[in-house]
C-alpha cells in the first residue's frame, strides 16, 4: 500500500504534502527532524492521509494537491 498525507506545522501553521509506502517510518523521520523540508517547522501532526494500491497513484495525489486545482479541492472539501 502507498500513502499521500498531509501534515500540518503547530510551529508556523503551514501543511507538508508528501507520500510514502510507509506511513509509520515516514511519520517517525518527520518526528525526529530526519526530513530537511519539516525539519525546522517541528512538532507536526498528521492532517490527512489517503490510501492506493501504487506508488503512482500515491505520488499523483501527491502532486495534485500541491497544485492550485488541488489546493482549491483541499479547501472546499474543508480539509485544509
Amino acid at each position: 500500500m502507498y500513502f499521500t498525507h498531509i501534515l500540518k506545522s503547530l510551529k508556523d501553521k503551514k501543511y507538508y504534502y508528501g507520500s510514502t509506502s510507509h506511513l509509520g517510518n515516514r511519520l517517525t523521520q518527520h518526528k525526529y527532524g530526519k526530513v530537511k523540508s519539516t525539519k525546522n517547522r517541528r512538532p507536526l501532526i498528521l492532517h490527512y492521509t489517503e490510501q492506493f494500491n501504487t506508488k503512482q497513484e500515491a505520488e499523483n495525489r501527491e502532486r495534485f494537491f500541491k497544485s492550485i486545482d488541488g489546493y482549491n479541492w483541499l479547501k472546499e472539501k474543508k480539509i485544509i
